[in-house]
């Protein structure tokens, strides 16, 4: 099942359902129903699955119906229908984004190129990042039953920093520079008991600065922290075995960036699914009833790596992936505005 979250001018958030090209406005049906979060906590109450759930809740109703395309192109804050991110909290404090780094089997070299010169290497130790990914491919797909070696984790920030589809990424004025991570994230929410229930997967660009996180790689901690993007649908039922990812970066009329395919989900990754699931729930912190969690998993292919240029305000990145309806399309926005400082009052 696709999930969409859009916001309708004089009607508000409404939650759809994406067939083919129609959008089914289950909102229009059940009006306390105007998120996917919402869904969630009334199919909970019936004890059902929220796929099980919203199939019986649209089943041989009327439903308002609307051309997903036209609302797909249309921009937020436009007079006109627009498309949110799939997954958000009305409470955006009680969203937890993070995400696993060097998962995939060509991501270290991307990370690796960061942070070493381009010379002879075979004498030289392996870097930390060659370790780590080393130690994934060694212990990232336990037996059943049995955990894993942990993998590289990163904070990003709370609900506050997540954007949805057509929407902007800043690159704020103390930041080098912006940098996309076409990546796949999961959605979570933790029931009632504290069984964290993943709700379906979705196309993200884990946003980041990679010039900063270049300078030493101690600086990757803040060069996460950073908006980030989902959408612009949540598929319920995807399979995460072989994705197919590309990643084109456009400036007016001209093509910076095209990626080509790169290759998602488990079967291209050092970490199974259930092992990066596994050691981010493994903290009590991360399991409180009611929380939500946007978890990425990471990506082996960075413009950075290659590219002479830096991001200018209005660049347009736009991640497709063949089991998704639409691709996710955000414009880099340039904060210039320093932020007032901040005042220390004695105690």
């Amino acid at each position: 099942m696709n999930l969409v979250q859009l916001f309708i001018p004089e009607k508000g958030r409404r939650l759809g359902i994406v067939k083919s090209n129609i959008l089914i406005d289950v909102t229009s049906k059940k009006e306390n129903i105007k998120s996917t979060y919402d869904a969630f906590i009334e199919s909970q109450k019936e004890n059902a699955k929220i796929d099980d759930f919203l199939k019986d809740l649209i089943d041989g109703s009327n439903c308002t119906e609307y051309d997903y395309t036209q609302i797909f192109n249309h921009s937020p804050n436009d007079k006109n229908p627009f498309l949110l991110s799939p997954f958000d909290r009305n409470d955006p404090y009680r969203l937890l984004v993070s995400g696993t780094g060097l998962t995939h089997l060509g991501s270290m070299q991307s990370r690796d190129s960061m942070h070493t010169e381009e010379k002879s290497k075979e004498s030289e130790p392996l870097t930390d990042s060659a370790k780590m990914f080393n130690m994934g491919l060694e212990g990232g797909k336990p037996k059943k039953y049995e955990r894993g070696v942990s993998p590289e984790w990163f904070y990003k920030g709370n609900g506050n920093i997540l954007k949805g589809p057509n929407d902007s990424l800043e690159i704020p004025e103390y930041a080098l520079d912006g940098g996309e991570e076409p990546e796949i994230a999961a959605c979570y929410i933790v029931d009632k008991n504290g069984i964290p229930c993943r709700i379906g997967f979705t196309i993200g660009n884990e946003w980041s600065d990679h010039e900063t996180e270049k300078i030493n790689y101690l600086y990757l901690a803040p060069s996460k922290l950073r908006q980030c993007s989902i959408g612009p649908e949540l598929i319920t039922d995807l399979e995460f075995n072989d994705l197919e990812i590309s990643c084109e970066i456009s400036r007016k009329d001209e093509i910076l960036y095209r990626s080509g395919v790169t290759l998602s989900g488990e079967n291209n990754m050092s970490h199974s699914l259930n092992n990066c699931e596994d050691h981010h729930f493994k903290y009590p912190e991360h399991r409180i009833p009611g929380d939500s969690h946007v978890h990425f998993f990471g990506t082996s292919k960075l413009s950075f790596t290659e590219r002479k240029w830096n991001f200018n305000d209005g660049d347009q990145i736009k991640i497709s992936c063949n089991k998704f309806n639409k691709p996710l399309i955000n414009t880099v926005r340039k904060n210039e505005k320093v932020q007032t400082p901040i005042k220390i009052l004695k105690s």
